[in-house]
């Protein structure tokens, strides 16, 4: 398999810390796998994490197959940014945010050239990122445009979605980064079933088999019929039926109260559904998160490459205390790389 790449996050959070310590705690699940980064901040992430301890030494690399080049038991850095000062630790500027940002850029592009066979992203911050001038609001709004202007499309001709999953539960994203009022507009009929299939065409091949799509409704209930809104009867359901007219198995609309218990797995028993699809941002994210932000990872569906990234942020009330968890991007790049030996990167126009 190609190299994979690890984006340094935002150099002013928990990203560098938590590459590090991956790095030093499982250096075996990260054979082949690189930084795309600064060396300066992932030095600071690495003084952090020592406190005053024999460490991780830093192999910097030209290319991204020099990779297998380097010692076991060192962290493989690409300098993917110009070296300059380092941004204050736990605050938002724009300095920070345009490292992060400029870092995934590099590996979003890096892999659409076939370069890597897949990036994972380490935490950034929104403020940041605007703060630096960048027009988007999050990791995957920005590799969405990266992909389309590659594949000379536009944003709109390369739908992607958010899934976030874990070992007990997946839940792919109608709507991500915008208020929840937008949220609520964003449930429209094309929406939801340009959701359903994404969900459907990815998973399909992580599987080998048609996946079980539970929908989630809008509503408490899911509308009671329409007595609590009418999004059920007059979207979600009329979208539901043309999935499942071109073969899709979902079901639905269920009480979003109870169908991610629904779709979870554990114990040894299979969930009810492979993936439940949900209508905003925290109505899908919540339930991962509470099974365990250690355990879960986020997926970008739809793009032509493979991007996973850990489930949490850049917790800058930690940034530079050395106690951050790197188990979520230890799964990420576990995830990734099984994503990546797979034909897994569907497009979904």
């Amino acid at each position: 398999m190609k190299p994979i790449a690890i984006t340094l996050g935002d150099p002013a959070g928990i990203g560098p810390e938590i590459i590090v310590k991956a790095f030093r705690d499982g250096s075996a699940a990260l054979a082949g796998c690189f930084v795309a980064g600064d060396l300066d901040c992932l030095r600071r992430g690495a003084a952090a994490v020592q406190q005053g301890q024999a460490g991780v030494p830093i192999a910097v690399i030209e290319a991204p197959a020099q990779v297998l080049d380097v010692p076991p038991r060192c962290i493989p850095l690409l300098q993917v940014v110009a070296p300059q000062p380092l941004p204050p630790l736990g605050e938002v500027s724009a300095a920070a945010g345009r490292i992060a940002a400029d870092c995934v850029t590099w590996a979003a592009r890096a892999a659409l050239r076939g370069e890597i066979a897949a990036l994972v992203t380490a935490p950034l911050h929104k403020e940041a990122l605007a703060a630096a001038g960048v027009r988007f609001p999050g990791h995957t709004e920005l590799l969405q445009a990266e992909a389309a202007a590659f594949a000379g499309r536009t944003v709109a001709d390369m739908p992607v979605r958010m899934m976030l999953a874990s070992d007990e539960l997946r839940t792919v994203l109608v709507s991500i980064h915008m208020s929840l009022r937008d949220a609520i507009e964003a449930v429209s009929f094309d929406n939801v079933l340009q959701t359903i299939r994404i969900a459907h065409a990815s998973l399909s091949a992580v599987l080998g088999r048609k996946p079980r799509i539970g929908v989630a409704g809008l509503n408490p209930h899911a509308g009671e019929g329409g007595l609590f809104g009418r999004e059920e009867v007059e979207v979600i359901a009329p979208a539901l039926r043309a999935a499942q007219a071109e073969g899709i198995d979902a079901l639905g609309p269920f009480a979003p109260d109870t169908v991610f218990m629904r779709a979870r797995s554990g114990g040894g028993r299979a969930g009810e559904f492979d993936v439940v699809v949900a209508m905003y941002h925290d109505q899908g994210l919540i339930p991962v998160k509470y099974l365990g932000v250690d355990k879960g990872v986020n997926v970008t569906l739809g793009l032509p490459m493979v991007r996973t990234s850990p489930d949490h942020g850049t917790a800058f009330d930690i940034a530079g205390s050395g106690r951050a968890d790197p188990s979520s991007l230890l799964q990420a790049v576990q995830m990734a790389r099984l994503l990546a030996a797979g034909p897994v990167a569907v497009s979904c126009a």
